[in-house]
């Protein structure tokens, strides 16, 4: 009896079942997804990225011959100019200890055990630096 009154029920039960069909959906936009998820995605990619490319030369590292060109002339006239002001400042006795201005930056220089300390402030940023020069 018991076993007659479960098959009843699974059979009533199977038939009664309901079922739906399955879509898929996908998420990148690229691949037909909603365009709302874009944002999403970009964010959560660049997040990733262990690769970040600030200079934007590219992904050999070359910005081209023109642009390092520039780059070299820059870097030689401004150490040409350092090296007249420093010449200018200092004379030939080199670097003494002291403080020194040279526009918005203040140079203390002092000697230590360790060697000589410059200390660099910029007085537009309030960025400091110190270098150490060893004996």
């Amino acid at each position: 009896m018991k076993t007659i009154l479960l098959s009843v029920i699974f059979f009533l039960g199977f038939f009664s079942a309901k079922s739906q069909q399955l879509v898929y959906k996908p998420i990148n936009p690229a691949f037909g997804g909603d365009t709302f998820n874009y944002q999403w995605l970009l964010s959560s990619a660049s997040a990733q990225n262990q690769f970040d490319n600030k200079d934007n030369s590219g992904l050999t590292g070359n910005s081209g011959s023109l642009s390092n060109f520039t780059d070299s002339l820059n870097r030689q006239v401004l150490s040409e100019l350092s090296r007249k002001l420093f010449q200018d400042q200092f004379g030939t006795t080199g670097v003494q200890p002291g403080n020194y201005m040279f526009g918005s930056l203040y140079l203390q220089i002092t000697n230590t055990a360790q060697g000589m300390m410059i200390s660099i402030l910029d007085t537009n940023t309030g960025e400091q630096s110190e270098i150490v020069v060893p004996k």
